[in-house]
């Protein structure tokens, strides 16, 4: 078979210099039929040669296969074909299941949808990898949510792709866009279809609730046909375009934290390929339906058991509550930013949302707590077997006890001393002495019992012989004066001594006495 520079030769020398067909088959050194057949026709096709195949005499049973099953796979015909005694390989089948489905594969069209201000938005997840806490991988999902008439984008990013995760993202795009579209559309994901069958479709019962509670009309593509909220696709395709590459992360709120710089300054803000218009500029709220009054609770909600060491467990980490709830299941809700924990509907205590794992929050602040609440409880247990023994009109002495400057807990436990040793009954017959006189102290409703315990007994008045000396009566004597002049008589007895004492230290102008001294 001839070049084509020598077909093009041939013709040239042909018609244009006019030699015969002899003198350039002489020149060329090409036979005279050759040319001939190449002047006739320039353009010469190679005549397909048929080869044969080890998979020829199998495409009869490979074509039944398909027939029952079109989604087979060449791993499963291989198998199938190596027992009727195929002894090709596995490539040569793959080869021709391609060319066969590549042939019968129907290329469908559809119309582009441009639908008007307020009508519909459109959400998908994309899948980003995973951020490091500490060694430790957590996968990374974004959220994007398209509005079709301006390609207005919100962009979150998160680490679950939950039910509650999933809502509490659409809440935040509706509060970012102003209102709600009249239709919202997704893929078949599980938080939102519960069963896809052709064209008939089963919602998830709490997206429906959602769904009811913002007032917009959930639609799902068909299954496979991703093309039907192809805005939202080509959205999440420019995040990976635009926005992932050449970013230094450090945690989930870093993250949000520039996916919101960036859709302000670059994503609706960029003049838009197929609307020709900025998208901010393009978007008009007031087409939105509005937000209801009242933001619903959406949170991750979980119940947890508080363990004796007053930590309960949630999502890797450990939080404290105070001492009271040890035993009892206490409800945390959390989301992107904060853990609560509940008690029925009153609020416990709140935590900063941590995405590292391991961690224990509240520890230093319970136990604290707890270490006074042991002491209070031994004190007050105490004082109440006091009062429990000695009678209601004890509170009293204990509250007036504690104002002294004594320890109340080791007066209370000398009180129970003496209860053990001597009984309830002269107890608090003592201690209501104790307490006329103003005398606040175990010590005094000691001395009181002792003095009760070791009493002499009452002697007879002594008679004389003569029996009028018995009938005198003296007169009642104050022992005021001698009180007074024993007093006296110690003071001028220490003064006398500070002053003997005060004689016998020499002066400072005046010679020591020696035994040299005359």
């Amino acid at each position: 078979m001839l070049t084509n520079q020598q077909i093009d030769t041939i013709h040239r020398l042909r018609f244009v210099e006019k030699w015969t067909v002899r003198k350039i088959a002489r020149h060329l050194h090409i036979g005279r039929r050759t040319l001939v057949k190449y002047l006739i026709k320039p353009a010469q096709v190679r005549s397909p040669r048929t080869r044969t195949s080890k998979l020829d005499p199998f495409k009869p049973a490979i074509q039944e296969w398909l027939q029952q099953d079109a989604s087979v796979t060449a791993a499963v015909i291989f198998q199938r074909l190596r027992e009727e005694g195929f002894a090709g390989g596995c490539t040569i089948v793959k080869d021709h299941l391609q060319a066969i489905r590549t042939e019968t594969k129907v290329r469908r069209a559809f119309v582009r949808m441009e639908p008007p201000a307020g009508e519909r938005f459109e959400s998908d997840w994309g899948h980003f990898g995973a951020l490091l806490y500490d060694g430790a991988p957590r996968k990374l999902y974004a959220f994007c949510l398209v509005e079709c008439h301006s390609r207005k984008m919100y962009l979150e990013f998160t680490h679950s792709q939950t039910f509650e995760t999933f809502v509490r993202c659409h809440i935040h795009a509706f509060q970012a866009m102003g209102g709600v579209a009249r239709e919202l559309w997704f893929d078949n994901l599980a938080t939102v279809v519960a069963e896809h069958d052709g064209n008939l479709v089963r919602f998830n019962p709490r997206f429906l609730g959602f769904a009811r509670e913002y007032g917009f009309v959930p639609r799902a593509c068909h299954v496979a046909a991703a093309w039907e909220k192809g805005k939202v696709e080509r959205a999440i395709g420019y995040v990976r375009q635009n926005f992932w590459p050449l970013r230094n992360l450090i945690d989930l709120p870093d993250i949000n934290s520039q996916a919101h710089q960036w859709l302000q300054q670059v994503a609706n803000q960029r003049r838009h390929r197929e609307t020709g218009q900025i998208p901010d500029e393009r978007f008009r709220p007031e087409c939105l339906r509005p937000l209801p009054a009242i933001t619903p609770d959406y949170r991750d909600c979980a119940e947890a058991l508080v363990h004796k060491d007053l930590r309960l467990s949630f999502d890797g980490n450990r939080y404290c509550v105070a001492p009271r709830y040890v035993g009892r299941r206490l409800t945390v809700r959390a989301d992107s930013s904060s853990v609560t924990i509940y008690d029925q509907h009153q609020e416990v205590v709140r935590y900063p949302r941590s995405w590292r794992r391991g961690q224990t929050f509240g520890a230093e602040r319970f136990e604290k707590e707890l270490f006074a609440q042991m002491a209070a409880a031994e004190r007050s247990a105490a004082q109440h077997r006091v009062v429990m023994w000695l009678g209601p009109a004890s509170e009293e002495y204990l509250r007036r006890l504690a104002n002294t400057d004594r320890s109340l807990s080791r007066q209370v436990r000398e009180l129970l001393t003496l209860i053990r040793d001597y009984g309830p009954d002269p107890v608090a017959a003592a201690l209501a002495k104790a307490h006329a006189a103003g005398a606040f102290g175990a010590d005094y409703v000691a001395n009181i019992l002792r003095q009760q315990q070791s009493r002499r007994d009452v002697q007879p008045p002594l008679e004389l012989k003569d029996p009028a000396l018995n009938q005198l009566a003296t007169d009642p004597l104050s022992l005021a004066a001698y009180d007074a002049f024993i007093l006296r008589s110690r003071k001028e007895s220490c003064e006398l001594t500070t002053s003997e004492t005060g004689s016998t230290q020499p002066h400072d102008h005046e010679p020591e006495s020696g035994p040299d001294s005359d």
